[in-house]
């Protein structure tokens, strides 16, 4: 019998079907809609920093592909991390170039740990396989889907290693590891190059974290009371008379013009702006990447420093020339138009004792021009300290600085310069303009305080062959002089190529010459002088007594190069404590180490810098000058800056054949913009927020490196955290971060990027 309908289950039935359809379509409209308000919400223009972060994050992971993270021919791209330190609050990371990374432990059939394996994302790979045009302007390499290929640090391409990894054994990108490379300690134990366990964070597309990193990182935002709530910054370009050119502690035209006197060039001294500007610096119309060393030293981009007033003034002398779009550099100069080589063989045939690149290493250079003296002694080793003012001899330090010389700005005006006392083995001048005989030779007198005890000066100039009237008195007179400081003139000769004379006096060694003066003219310096101190210090018509026990500085001639470099200073003793803590020679040796380990573990192939393309470097927070010593086989300079409230370790960076200057990072720099290719800041931001804001001295960091140019920052997370979101509003590009309680790893890289805003009043205004 068939079964008959219910007429109310029916009912119930349709109801309920039509009350679930209802339901359903009620709940998606208002999802929808909700969607659509959230989707047209302005975002505010002052916003924290945390929920900046979290929403660029967002704005990453939605853009990044969705696919596996493998490369177009479907192979995973694998990097490893390669480390090895001691000190816990230093560290090196070895990665490839441009990393946008995640990070997961590899383990084998056993459940061991690996590696930690470094998983390219697929958007980074499409960038580097398929190619792009960056922001800066600069193409990269042509669309190619079908290579499989990894980039190392120096852009080279390497074929991807399918070799199977066995236990034990990882894989850095270069070669394969395996646990007998780890270091072992003095003591036998072993010090992990790949420890397990490490969090790498990065802010890259598709990089995945854990709650561990992301509860942390919150905590540290929110305890960041110095980043605020503001993280928009409204950027401008600096409104100077200098433009391109400006330098605010040498540019502040107010400052100058209230000046009473400008006899002692106090109009080339360093004039402060009262606020430190936070005004960017225009690029020169057509700039370019700086043409690489050693084929700079020869000739630079015109664009890149478009003066020509010196190709009119010193033309005929060959300082510079004009060859269609380079300025071009034949190495001569007032007193050896005929090429500094062989002017600087001169100098070393007339005095064997000189020993350019053995004996003497460190040279000061004053007045330098366009800095060819110092250029040409890299072929003999010898690291020149090349300074001149920004005169009417225009643009001449910029000149030497885009060649890839060293070169600082500076006057010997009415204060010291910026250097410890008895440092430079070798002073030159070369008509340097300089009128050393007046005042008492109160200028004479601070290059004495220069150099180093039986170092030598170097004096070309007119009064020293010519037999004018003005040129015979000032030569009677500098000789005078120089007896006087018990300085002797070890050497007086005239060059037959180009026609000059060149005199070389010693200095002396020990006091005898001092005590057996019959007239104490020039004074000896009292005894409270300190011949170190030097950050705006008045000059002193006085020397100094020179070192007459056997462990103190300067009683004893450095070791020859290269055995310097290494060498611990005679005079740092056991019983004194060194920066870290420890004896000062184990200090100074664990430092060397540590920087050595950083550099070859790290630098050189693990974050990607591509070292051809980096020439003028800075260590803008020195300590014993280990990391320049650790790039010492590149072809790179290192400027050593000791800032003025660090320990004054400067000497320590002289005596082993390297130098440095001091500065206070809360002021400009005594350099053109567009200066270095590198920076290194360790620890230097975090100790600077004590005394001054953080952000004029990252907008100091953007003024002095050039486009293309890599910072480098090791700090507290805190401290990283605000230099990254700064430096993000510059459109820097992020290349590395890594983390390790507290400590963090900071790699940026600079751009072309300019704001078009121009501000409203001048930043040189004092």
């Amino acid at each position: 019998m068939a079964i008959g309908k219910i007429p109310w289950i029916e009912r119930f039935s349709a109801s309920s079907t039509c009350t679930r359809v209802t339901f359903m379509l009620f709940v998606s409209f208002s999802l929808v809609g909700v969607w659509m308000f959230s989707s047209s919400t302005v975002v505010p223009l002052v916003i924290s920093p945390q929920e900046a972060i979290k929403s660029e994050s967002k704005k990453q992971l939605s853009q990044s592909d969705s696919r596996p993270l493998e490369d177009r021919s479907g192979n995973a791209f694998t990097q490893s991390y390669n480390w090895g330190e001691t000190r816990a609050d230093k560290f090196g990371v070895a990665n490839s170039e441009g990393s946008k990374i995640n990070v997961g432990d590899q383990r084998d059939g056993q459940d061991n740990v690996i590696g930690e394996n470094v998983v390219w994302n697929a958007s980074h790979i499409e960038d580097k396989i398929i190619g792009h045009k960056s922001d800066d302007g600069l193409n990269n390499q042509e669309p190619n889907s079908s290579v499989n290929v990894n980039d190392n640090a120096n852009g080279e391409k390497q074929e991807n290693d399918k070799k199977k990894i066995k236990p034990g054994e990882y894989n850095d990108g270069y070669r394969m590891h395996s646990d007998k490379d780890n270091v072992r300690t003095k003591d036998g134990t072993k010090e992990e190059v790949f420890p397990n366990g490490f969090q790498l964070e990065h802010t890259q597309v598709g990089a995945w974290s854990t709650q561990d990193t992301e509860s942390r990182n919150e905590k540290e935002l929110q305890a960041s009371s110095s980043m605020g709530e503001v993280i928009k910054f409204n950027w401008k370009l600096c409104n100077v008379t200098a433009e391109a050119d400006y330098i605010p502690c040498l540019d502040n035209d107010e400052a100058i013009k209230r000046l009473t006197t400008t006899k002692h060039y106090e109009h080339r001294e360093r004039h402060c702006p009262e606020k430190s500007p936070t005004c960017l610096v225009p690029l020169p119309n057509g700039y370019r990447r700086p043409i690489k060393w050693p084929n700079s030293r020869e000739k630079i981009w015109y664009r890149n420093v478009p003066h020509t007033k010196l190709v009119e003034m010193k033309g005929h002398q060959n300082w510079v020339k004009v060859s269609g779009e380079y300025l071009t550099f034949p190495g001569g100069g007032t007193q050896f138009k005929f090429g500094a080589s062989h002017y600087i063989d001169v100098i070393q045939k007339s005095l064997p004792d000189i020993a350019w690149g053995n004996q003497s290493r460190v040279v000061l250079d004053v007045g330098c021009g366009v800095a060819s003296f110092g250029g040409y002694q890299f072929d003999k080793d010898v690291l020149t300290m090349s300074f001149a003012p920004k005169d009417e001899h225009e643009a001449q330090v910029q000149f030497a600085i885009e060649r890839g010389i060293p070169a600082v700005l500076a006057v010997m005006g009415t204060k010291r310069l910026p250097f410890p006392g008895m440092v430079f083995d070798v002073i030159h001048c070369a008509r340097c303009r300089v009128p050393w005989h007046i005042e008492g030779g109160m200028l004479l007198l601070e290059l004495n305080r220069l150099l180093r005890p039986g170092g030598f000066f170097v004096w070309s100039a007119t009064p020293v062959y010519r037999m004018t009237e003005e040129d015979v008195g000032i030569w009677k007179a500098m000789s005078k002089l120089t007896k006087m400081m018990c300085w002797k003139m070890v050497r007086k000769m005239k060059d037959s190529v180009n026609k000059v004379g060149l005199v070389i006096f010693r200095k002396p060694s020990n006091n005898e010459c001092y005590d057996q003066r019959a007239v104490n003219t020039p004074p000896l310096c009292q005894e409270s002088d300190d011949m170190n101190a030097s950050w705006n210090v008045s000059l002193v018509a006085c020397m100094h007594r020179l070192p007459g026990d056997p462990v103190l500085r300067g009683f004893h001639w450095p070791a020859k190069w290269p055995s310097r470099l290494g060498k611990t200073p005679y005079w740092l003793g056991k019983d004194q404590v060194g920066i870290y803590g420890k004896p000062a020679p184990e200090d100074f040796q664990a430092d060397f180490e540590h920087w050595k380990r950083v550099v070859s573990n790290s630098y050189l192939n693990g974050i990607g810098i591509n070292w051809s393309n980096i020439r003028n470097v800075m260590d803008m927070r020195s300590v014993y000058g280990g990391f320049a010593a650790a790039l010492r086989d590149l072809m790179v300079w290192v400027m050593n800056v000791v800032p003025i409230d660090s320990p004054d370790t400067l000497p320590i960076i002289y005596e082993r054949g390297l130098f440095g200057i001091y500065h206070d990072w809360c002021e400009s720099f005594s350099t053109y913009p567009r200066t270095y290719d590198l920076l290194h800041a360790d620890h230097l931001f975090s100790s600077l927020k004590i005394r001054c804001n953080l952000l004029p001295v990252i907008v100091e960091v953007d003024r002095i490196l050039r486009p293309q140019g890599i910072l480098i920052v090791r700090d507290d997370m805190q401290t990283i955290s605000e230099v990254q979101n700064i430096l993000k509003s510059l459109h820097w590009d992020i290349r590395l971060t890594y983390s390790k309680e507290p400590e963090g790893l900071l790699v940026m890289q600079k751009k072309m990027w300019r704001p078009q805003e121009i501000e409203a009043d001048t930043a040189s205004v004092s």
